[in-house]
């Protein structure tokens, strides 16, 4: 049986009148380029969250995303994207193919390309979308097969209230959770907010940056990198990057210039450039292990010396081996994984990887899949520091400095209220997704707090 989706929709609003006399011509372009952002951004999203939900047997309309997902993004773009026209495109099965985005008559529209059970890929800017012939669509995707019904554990009474409070804002005015799940040794304990469930994937930000560093431990328990070897890229052979390793890389202390705090990297999240165009030729400024620098491109680079060396770099393999069947990472128009940011996946996939890491790397099948002491790895602040509550370690944030929360505590942190909380010594794993306005921020310290103390010793 299909459900009824829409093949083709359009939202309702004239392209922009043209630049007043009062605006220099750098305002005009800068006008321009974020239409073309904005419309980026809105074809990936929308390819994004609807062939990845279908992907997962689960519906998101093209209102929810625009509700969640295209609402509230940084300002740049956001009075621009919820209006421009657009065209979700599905093949002769149902299958979303192109999701095309309108932004200028004078250019082709933005497009992003979805890839069957991958993800989709966003081309460049000015390429101009091309259809694959095919015969009236059916529309729809096919209902998963039925499984047998597991009941879910009754969650304790003390639970519930944060499960709730966490759906009611009660930890950050204005965010908006989506999901929130707490993974005790007994059970799962989760909540979703309406139009979202346990197989909803969303759009993991920088939690991607955590993912890439356990796919970084992967390739070291298979002997195929040192993270301590020099040279990550051979184009750095005649010049002072030869110094960078990719522990430097995972800690956000490589030395390199970005030119925005966090390295938005609009041209390759929104833009359509590739991974190698967009993270690896930014200069040295300071020397490799001295300073923390927070940047997309130093994850982009730690992933890329290891994927352009070792054909065998597969994510999806992965998943697979950890259980995260719900999870895609997606790649640029080259084929490079974005994997600072661009991965889709559930709270319970999540969870997952959380779970890896209190297994201490071991697979329930007890196949070592990270090495002997990589938690620890991860988990310790050997490098510079960022200023603020949190410390760092290699790919993933560090609690040590929360009041309350266990020192052991590390944490995967993600864009618009994306958290991963691993807590060792009280075995317990902490998931929140989220959708937050820009400018207000889930108190992620507070809740995981609530939790433990909510938990028996």
């Amino acid at each position: 049986m299909k459900k009824p989706l829409l093949a083709v929709a359009a939202a309702s609003l004239v392209f922009g009148c043209g630049p007043t006399s009062a605006q220099s011509a750098q305002e005009q372009l800068d006008e321009r380029y974020n239409r073309a952002l904005a419309a980026g951004y809105k074809a990936l999203f929308l390819c994004g969250a609807i062939a990845n939900a279908e992907r997962n047997a689960v519906e998101r309309t093209e209102e929810s995303v625009h509700e969640w997902e295209l609402t509230g993004v940084y300002s740049a773009i956001d009075p621009i994207v919820r209006n421009l026209e657009y065209r979700v495109l599905r093949d002769a099965d149902g299958y979303v193919v192109q999701v095309e985005v309108d932004w200028t008559d004078d250019m082709p529209p933005r497009f992003s390309e979805a890839e069957r059970g991958n993800g989709c890929r966003l081309a460049p800017i000015g390429l101009e979308p091309s259809m694959p012939e095919t015969s009236e669509p059916i529309i729809g995707f096919e209902e998963a097969e039925e499984l047998d019904y597991v009941a879910k554990p009754e969650i304790p009474a003390n639970i519930l209230p944060l499960l709730s409070g966490a759906l009611a804002a009660k930890y950050g005015e204005g965010t908006r959770t989506t999901a929130v799940l707490i993974r005790t040794q007994a059970a799962d304990y989760s909540r979703y907010a309406p139009g979202f469930s346990e197989n909803t994937p969303q759009r993991t930000w920088s939690v991607a940056k955590s993912i890439a560093a356990t796919l970084v431990g992967v390739a070291v328990e298979r002997g195929q990198v040192d993270v301590n070897d020099p040279l990550v890229r051979d184009q750095w052979r005649w010049d002072a990057r030869r110094q960078i390793t990719i522990d430097h890389l995972l800690r956000m202390a490589s030395g390199r210039y970005s030119d925005t705090p966090g390295n938005r990297t609009d041209p390759l999240y929104a833009g359509g450039s590739t991974v190698e165009e967009t993270a690896t030729d930014w200069p040295l400024i300071y020397e490799p292990g001295t300073q923390f620098r927070y940047a997309n491109n130093d994850t982009l680079m730690a992933v890329k010396a290891i994927s352009d060396r070792h054909e065998d770099f597969d994510p999806a393999a992965f998943f697979k081996a950890v259980g995260m069947e719900h999870t895609v990472a997606e790649t640029d128009w080259a084929g490079d994984y974005i994997l600072s940011s661009q991965v889709w996946s559930t709270a319970s996939d999540l969870a997952d990887l959380g779970q890896l890491h209190l297994n201490d790397g071991v697979l329930p099948s007890g196949e070592r899949i990270l090495p002997e002491g990589w938690v620890e790895y991860i988990s310790t602040p050997s490098g510079p520091q960022p200023d603020g509550p949190f410390g760092y370690g290699a790919g993933w944030w560090l609690m040590n400095k929360s009041e309350g929360i266990p020192p052991d505590t590390f944490a995967a942190f993600g864009n618009r209220g994306q958290y991963v909380v691993v807590v060792p010594s009280r075995n317990v794993v902490i998931v929140r997704r989220g959708e937050d306005l820009a400018g207000n921020r889930f108190d992620i310290a507070a809740f995981t707090r609530d939790v433990l103390a909510a938990l028996p010793e």
